[in-house]
């Protein structure tokens, strides 16, 4: 099995910064992709930022300028740097993983419990 543990999450004001951090624990052959989503009450889970195993970053265009993803290897571990914060970024945000347990196993897509994230003055 695989774990994924994000902490990083809470209040911040408006303009302010947070990291949020997600590592993966467990049986693990590889990790493909490891990205962020969020979602906010009474909408739909989006995507935020994904990132590969080889580095290659894709982010919706809402956080493009102001977040920024990255990926420790040798830790599993992912990173959402998050500045410029608004309101709208309010949510919980959750990791997901993109993991091959093993040689022989098919890749499945892991998810985090979710950190929350308010934008408030």
């Amino acid at each position: 099995q695989v774990q994924l543990v994000e902490s990083g999450g809470g209040l911040v004001q408006p303009g302010g910064s947070l990291r949020l951090s997600c590592a993966a624990s467990g049986s693990i052959f590889r990790i493909n992709v490891m990205g962020w989503y969020r979602q906010a009450p009474g909408k739909q889970r989006d995507l935020v930022a994904t990132i590969t195993n080889g580095g290659l970053t894709n982010y919706a265009d809402s956080v493009k300028g102001r977040f920024t993803i990255s990926g420790d290897n040798a830790k599993n571990t992912v990173y959402l740097q998050m500045n410029s914060l608004k309101p709208e970024d309010a949510a919980v945000y959750y990791c997901n993983a993109n993991i091959k347990s093993s040689l022989n196993s098919y890749d499945a897509r892991y998810w985090g419990q979710g950190t929350q994230v308010t934008v408030s003055s």
